[in-house]
C-alpha cells in the first residue's frame, strides 16, 4: 500500500471518520495497516504503518498516551485511529494539542464500522489502484517497445518518449552538459551537484525528489537521466519503467548521436562534402545523402562556419583538439534548439547552421560569442578562429560559402586581424580586390588621402586613424568618438575638417565607397 494519509481519508467507510488533529502531516504514506492491542506496540512498528485502537491500553491513563504518540512519530508511523464509544466518549485535549505539535495524524474512527471493514476498504482500493497503474504502466512499456521498434532517425526523440512515459525527466551528458531538460527547473540548478554517484537511486534535491540512473553502453558513462514522477509513490514496477526509457536513450544518445552521427556525417557526408568541393559530384547528391540522416539543413537559407584549429599537430595533439571541438559544438547549449550540423574537415570543423534556426535566437556571430562561455575554461578557446560566410539562400551556393569561410581566414592573417570571429562581410571589399597589384593599390590611396598624408605627420596620423574608425563604424558618429575615446563634437569637428581637405561629403555614398576602399588597399599593402 502507498497512499497518503489524506487519500485514505477519502476512501469509504474510513472516509466516515474524521482528522481531528496534525493535519500538516496529512501527506503522510501510509505502507500498512494494523491494530494495536498491547502495550509494547512501538517496538514492532513499521514505517509507514497506520494504527486502529480502542484506547483500551491507554483509557485509564491518557497522559501516557501523550508518551506513545511521541514514539509512533519517532518510529515513523503514518497515524493512529481511535474508535470512540467504547472507552473513550472523546480524545483528551492533550493529546490532541501534543498530535498538533507533531503534525502526527489523529484520526476519529467512525462508531458504525469494524476495524475490519476499514482495513478491507482501504486494501479493497489499494489493489484497484494499483490494477489501473499496471494496466497504465503495461501500455506505457507496450508503446516504448513499438516506439524502440520503429526504424529511422527520430529529430524529437525525447519530445516523443516524454509523450509516451507521461514524467517529466531531463537528460545529462557525460561531460555535465544538459542534452534536453523537460522540467520545471533551470539547467543550471539541475546541475549544480554535477558530476553524481553512478548508482542507479532516489535522490531528495532542493528542487523535488527524483530517480536518477546512469546511462551506460559499452560498459562506458555517456550520462546520466533524471525521471520527476508526481511526489506521490508510484509502483515498485515504474522504476522498472524508468530503467527500459534509460536504456533506449543510452542507445539513441550513443548509437545515433556518437556512432550514426559522428561516422556517417564526419566520415561520409565529409567524404562527399570533400567530393562536392572539388567538383566530383553534383550538391543534389550531398543534400540528399544529408537529407537521408535527418540532416535539412540545405533546404532553405543557410549560413557556414569554418573553425579552424591552429593547435600543434604533436602526437596527435591537433587530431584531439578537432574531436574535442566537435563535440562541444555538438552539445553546446546555445546551439541545442538550433538546427545544425558539424563534421570534420582538413582545418578543423564545418559547421552549416539553417539560417531560419538562429533568426529568433539573435546573430549567428553573436550566438559563436555566446557559446565561448562554454568552452572558455577547456583550454582549446585560444587554439581556434572562427569565419562565417554570408548568408546563402540555395544549395548551389554552399561551395561559395565554404570559399568564403576560408579566404576570411587566409585574408584576416594577411592583414593581421586579431578576431576570434571573422565575418566575410568585414573582409569583403579586400576579398573582391585581392589580386590587384600593390602598385595600383598604393597609388590609389594615396590619391584619395593625398591631402591628409601631406600635414605633418601626428596631426595626419590622427586625423587618418579618426576617419578609418568612423567607417568602420558604418559612418555613426557616436560609436567612433566613443571607440577612440573622445567627445562626439570633437569627432564632428575633426571629420568636418577631413571633409574640406579631402573634398569629400559623408552623405554621399561613392565619397564613402572611395574612403573604404583606400583604407582596405592601405591595409592590403601593409599585410603581415
Amino acid at each position: 500500500m502507498n497512499i497518503t494519509v489524506e487519500q485514505a481519508l477519502s476512501i469509504y467507510p474510513l472516509s466516515e471518520g474524521r482528522l481531528i488533529a496534525g493535519r500538516g502531516g496529512a501527506s503522510r504514506i501510509v505502507k500498512s495497516v494494523n491494530v494495536m492491542d498491547a502495550p509494547d506496540i512501538t517496538e514492532w512498528i513499521k514505517e509507514g504503518e497506520m494504527l486502529f485502537t480502542t484506547a483500551y491500553i491507554m483509557k485509564d491513563h491518557p497522559e501516557e498516551a501523550v508518551g506513545l504518540l511521541r514514539k509512533l512519530d519517532a518510529r515513523g508511523s503514518a497515524g493512529l485511529g481511535v474508535k470512540l464509544g467504547r472507552f473513550w466518549t472523546s480524545i483528551p485535549e492533550p493529546i490532541v494539542e501534543e498530535a498538533d505539535r507533531l503534525q502526527f495524524p489523529l484520526i476519529e474512527l467512525p462508531f458504525q464500522f469494524t476495524f475490519s471493514d476499514q482495513m478491507s476498504g482501504l486494501f479493497y482500493a489499494e489493489m484497484e489502484r494499483n490494477t489501473r497503474s499496471l494496466h497504465k504502466l503495461l501500455d506505457k512499456q507496450k508503446k516504448l517497445m513499438q516506439f524502440a521498434l520503429k526504424s529511422g532517425f527520430e529529430t524529437d526523440f525525447f519530445s516523443k518518449v516524454l509523450a509516451i512515459i507521461g514524467y517529466p525527466f531531463t537528460v545529462v551528458s557525460s561531460r555535465g552538459q544538459m542534452v534536453f531538460n523537460a522540467t520545471a527547473y533551470p539547467d543550471g540548478q539541475l546541475l549544480k551537484q554535477w558530476p553524481w554517484h553512478k548508482n542507479d537511486q532516489w535522490v531528495r534535491a532542493e528542487y523535488g525528489g527524483h530517480y536518477r540512473i546512469s546511462l551506460d553502453y559499452k560498459q562506458e558513462c555517456i550520462g546520466s537521466v533524471l525521471f520527476f514522477p508526481p511526489e506521490t509513490l508510484l509502483l515498485k514496477e515504474e522504476e522498472g519503467l524508468f530503467h527500459q526509457t534509460s536504456e533506449m536513450i543510452a542507445h539513441h544518445m550513443s548509437y545515433i548521436f556518437r556512432d550514426a552521427l559522428e561516422q556517417s556525417l564526419n566520415k561520409d557526408l565529409g567524404e562527399l562534402f570533400t567530393r562536392y568541393l572539388n567538383q566530383n559530384i553534383p550538391i543534389d547528391m550531398l543534400a540528399d545523402y544529408a537529407e537521408n540522416l535527418g540532416v535539412r539543413v540545405l533546404s532553405g537559407a543557410f549560413q557556414c562556419v569554418l573553425t579552424k584549429v591552429t593547435a600543434d599537430d604533436r602526437d596527435g595533439r591537433r587530431r584531439l583538439v578537432v574531436k574535442e571541438i566537435r563535440e562541444e559544438f555538438e552539445y553546446n547549449p546555445v546551439f541545442r534548439d538550433l538546427s545544425v550540423v558539424h563534421f570534420i574537415v582538413d582545418v578543423g570543423v564545418f559547421s552549416i547552421f539553417r539560417a531560419d534556426a538562429f533568426e529568433n535566437a539573435g546573430k549567428l556571430p553573436d550566438l559563436l560569442s555566446r557559446s565561448f562561455e562554454f568552452i572558455v575554461n577547456k583550454g582549446i578557446i585560444t587554439q581556434i578562429q572562427l569565419s562565417v560566410s554570408a548568408k546563402k539562400t540555395k544549395r548551389e551556393m554552399l561551395r561559395q560559402a565554404y570559399l568564403e569561410c576560408s579566404d576570411a581566414l587566409k585574408l584576416s592573417g594577411r592583414l593581421g586581424m586579431a578576431d576570434r570571429i571573422i565575418q566575410f562581410g568585414s573582409i569583403e571589399l579586400a576579398y573582391v580586390f585581392q589580386h590587384v597589384t600593390k602598385e595600383k593599390m598604393r597609388a590609389y590611396s594615396d590619391e584619395v588621402l593625398s591631402e591628409l598624408l601631406a600635414k605633418d605627420p601626428d596631426y595626419s596620423q590622427e586625423m587618418l586613424r579618426t576617419l578609418e574608425v568612423f567607417l568602420e563604424h558604418d559612418g555613426q558618429v557616436n560609436e567612433a568618438a566613443k571607440h577612440l575615446f573622445v567627445h562626439r563634437n570633437t569627432a564632428a569637428y575633426r571629420l568636418e575638417k577631413i571633409g574640406e581637405m579631402l573634398g569629400v561629403d559623408f552623405k554621399k555614398i561613392n565619397d564613402l565607397m572611395r574612403l573604404k576602399l583606400a583604407f582596405v588597399f592601405r591595409k592590403m599593402v601593409e599585410e603581415k
